[in-house]
């Protein structure tokens, strides 16, 4: 009975000591990529084996659920959803303890929430239980076109021809081109006269 007592309190003292130190995923609140363009997402690990574990990364686009996209215990071991094979490559560095994704060819669609997920490991068999499954904060990634610099616009005068008409109506045109933003204000002096502000949207093709 003694010894069945000290089993016990040996094994109790076991579990505290393994359920205390506490298991961490840290993420970056937000990062944000262009289409076309790569971006690594990273994931700081603590209180486990990372070189142990499965770890995955999940992703919830605005409006839909949670969706599966990586299972990684190594490179010769894991699994890739069709929608970013070929385009996300999830790898382990154990001797930092970071789980990452190094992303490329970002489309518009990658928008999203990305977890990393540490994934149950079965216990001993004399324990009989599940760890539970685990996820970082998440980072909010956004995948938008890139800003373009300001560009000044280019601009060209054509004065009307001399009348010899006192009635005549005379315009004068002035050309603005391949300036950004695509609004402009123009200024327009006509000899003694007052100045006229003028602002108008450029006219856009509908894929610019």
């Amino acid at each position: 009975m003694t010894t069945m007592t000290i089993f016990l309190s040996l094994l109790l003292t076991f579990l505290s000591c393994v359920q205390s130190e506490e298991v961490t995923l840290i993420q970056p609140e937000a990062e944000n990529g262009h289409p076309g363009g790569s971006l690594r997402l990273t994931c700081k690990t603590s209180g486990f084996d990372l070189d142990s574990y499965t770890m995955s990364w999940v992703r919830q686009v605005p409006g839909q659920g949670l969706e599966w996209i990586v299972y990684y215990y190594a490179s010769y071991s894991n699994d890739y959803a069709p929608a970013i094979k070929d385009r996300f490559t999830a790898s382990k560095d154990t001797s930092n303890n970071i789980f990452a994704l190094e992303m490329k060819s970002l489309k518009i669609e990658d928008t999203a929430i990305y977890y990393c997920a540490k994934s149950p490991k079965y216990i001993q068999d004399w324990v009989g239980d599940y760890e539970p499954l685990i996820f970082g904060a998440g980072t909010q990634l956004t995948v938008e076109p890139g800003q373009k610099s300001i560009v000044k616009p280019k601009l060209s005068a054509f004065y009307p021809p001399k009348s010899s008409s006192k009635d005549a109506v005379q315009a004068a045109v002035c050309l603005a081109s391949d300036f950004f933003p695509k609004d402009i204000s123009l200024q327009l002096a006509f000899g003694d006269k007052p100045k006229a502000n003028v602002t108008r949207p450029s006219v856009l093709k509908p894929d610019e």
